[in-house]
């Protein structure tokens, strides 16, 4: 969840520049001896069984959750949230609970490949339109079932991989335990403090790969409690854990030892690594590479690299419950950790013919300007702002943050190209109602904002019942690597289960939100996206009688919400009870959910 522009500083600040210094001798012995000690984990990894790997992940969920207190107390304080503050949630869940549960659910996956049945075994398997296969990734467990009730998950696979295909590659790397992949480079990013442990993860059970982690200037806080909650994993040399600025980012890239590299950072990071600078000394010789296609980097690279997210929002009959509940869920989607994050929701899609649209753009206005108001900590984030404040002048300015409504008179180009990670929102118009919106807006956001990593979509449960299969024709259309319908890809994004990264498509030169995916818990072989399907209606609209035929949950307004009253405290007691269990600590997480 990181951005495409500046979401990580240290994998921005590994691009070789004029003016970066040279490491010292002491300085490179010491990344050398990381990576000799970790080449010797990589043998190690390779004589681990399967069942030996799952009593190892065992004992780092055990680590993680003694540490998810401090973890998500010291993330806190590093982005100005005090112990008070309403917000200080969005740490726990980002943090502790996303490891944990993806620890919970590779740990499931190891341990059907070390009793010899398939991951997919037990889960439903159909077709999704245009003959791919579908694989319901998300709830797989009872607990999930009831407390996220209303929200189901899916994995979608490129067209022609058949369901045979998908259940004999599902597993990846570990079908093959004894190959190593390696070591591998991890650039971490420096706004959502679960990334570097995920990423860690994915290369260790996708590949093979042992992995380098350099943690982004930004979590330097949290490299010791990174260290005391990974200490199953560094002490046999399965992963090493690394500070430093721009000179130990591009001694790293280069390295010899090192066969791979993973970043979640911005595009201009990206091709400053695999290509050069491209101002400065050095450009010249950058553009002849890219004209020539003869890369600088002479390794594998798969990255995250954010985009411009879409949030359409389907015209139809809704209440006045429902304008203030989800518009206070766009709110949610721009505002959480700041807007700093690569999946932070931009750019809202509207019908020009929605007789309800003024009272939807009212709504939006308070929801966005009555969220908490928080520090705007990333670095860079003031020069973006100006930067919007720049291009949109007539913007609304809403405290600390801003609201762009374009009209007419206005170009939405700088809006919808450039990912601002800051709350900034905006809102642009397309014709149509029914179907003739919904396709419009697909090709809208397609065709005109940048990226392919998330997008969104709001439509209450009776227009999508009127829409029939022209709404899933229209999802097919939509291409990102991940698409919440009722929901936010954020949420995708802790679901283990599920997958993270790019649209298939992007290549070293034309790279959008990156190559390759990410957590994938399931090891699931050619991926193409992952959807997220929730309840339009929360709890107790979501009850059978006044749902509409929607999605029944029992949550009144979900934990992640910025206007949840009492969203710290069960975002606590969610992780707590991931952590430790107990039927007690529970119910009184519920009990506070119902107060929300």
């Amino acid at each position: 969840m990181t951005s495409a522009s500046t979401s990580a500083p240290a994998a921005a600040k590994s691009a070789p520049k004029p003016e970066t210094p040279a490491l010292g001798e002491g300085e490179r012995d010491r990344l050398d001896a990381a990576v000799g000690d970790l080449q010797a984990g990589a043998r190690t990894w390779s004589a681990l069984t399967a069942a030996q790997r799952v009593t190892l992940l065992r004992a780092v969920r055990t680590s993680v959750a003694a540490t998810s207190e401090d973890w998500a107390l010291t993330a806190a304080a590093s982005k100005g949230l005090d112990g008070k503050h309403p917000l200080r949630g969005e740490e726990w869940l980002s943090g502790p609970y996303s490891v944990l549960g993806a620890l919970d659910a590779y740990i499931e996956t190891l341990s059907r490949l070390a009793n010899g049945t398939n991951p997919l075994d037990g889960l439903t398997i159909d077709r999704a339109p245009g003959g791919r296969t579908r694989v319901h990734a998300f709830p797989l467990t009872g607990i999930d079932k009831f407390l996220l009730s209303g929200f189901t998950g899916e994995v979608w696979l490129e067209p022609g991989i058949t369901p045979n295909a998908a259940r004999a590659s599902a597993g990846l790397a570990q079908r093959t335990p004894t190959e190593s992949g390696g070591v591998g480079l991890v650039l971490g990013a420096g706004n959502v403090t679960s990334i570097p442990v995920l990423d860690v993860l994915y290369e260790l059970l996708a590949h093979n790969r042992t992995a380098l982690l350099k943690v982004n200037p930004t979590q330097d806080a949290l490299v010791p409690v990174y260290k005391r909650a990974l200490a199953p994993l560094i002490e046999p040399g399965l992963l090493r854990i690394v500070r430093g600025g721009p000179a130990v980012g591009a001694y790293l890239t280069t390295h010899p030892g090192l066969v791979h590299v993973h970043i979640t950072g911005s595009a201009a990071t990206f091709d400053t690594i695999v290509w050069g600078p491209s101002k400065g000394e050095g450009a010249a010789a950058t553009k002849r590479r890219r004209r020539e296609g003869r890369p600088l980097l002479k390794k594998p690279i798969t990255a995250e690299l954010g985009g411009v997210s879409p949030i359409i929002v389907v015209p139809g009959a809704w209440t006045d419950a429902d304008i203030t509940y989800q518009a206070e869920h766009i709110a949610t989607m721009r505002l959480q950790n700041c807007g700093h994050n690569c999946i932070a929701g931009q750019v809202v899609i509207m019908s020009s013919d929605w007789d309800q649209a003024d009272a939807f753009r009212a709504a939006l206005r308070r929801a966005y300007a009555n969220a908490p108001e928080r520090p705007t900590w990333y670095p860079g984030s003031p020069s973006r702002m100006q930067l919007a404040t720049d291009d949109y002048p007539d913007a609304l300015v809403l405290g600390d943050r801003l609201l762009v409504e374009i009209d007419a008179d206005d170009d939405p180009t700088a809006l919808e190209t450039t990912e601002y990670f800051a709350p900034v929102l905006g809102v642009v118009t397309v014709p149509g109602t029914g179907q003739d919106f919904l396709d419009a807006a697909v090709a809208h956001a397609n065709d005109r904002l940048q990226g392919t990593l998330g997008a969104n979509l709001l439509i209450d449960p009776a227009t999508e019942k009127a829409l029939g299969v022209g709404f899933e024709r229209a999802i097919t259309a939509l291409h990102y690597g991940s698409i919440a319908i009722n929901g936010w890809t954020a949420f995708g994004f802790i679901t283990p289960t599920l997958t993270w990264g790019a649209f298939p498509g992007g290549t070293l030169d034309d790279v959008g939100s990156g190559l390759g995916v990410v957590h994938n818990a399931l090891l699931l072989d050619g991926v193409e996206r992952s959807v997220l399907r929730g309840p339009f209606r929360p709890f107790p609209r979501s009850l059978p009688i006044a749902n509409g035929g929607g999605r029944l949950t029992i949550l009144p307004k979900p934990p992640w919400f910025v206007s949840a009253r009492t969203g710290a405290a069960v975002s606590e007691g969610l992780t707590r009870h991931r952590a430790n269990g107990g039927v007690v600590g529970l119910m009184k997480t519920l009990t506070k959910a119902l107060q929300a």
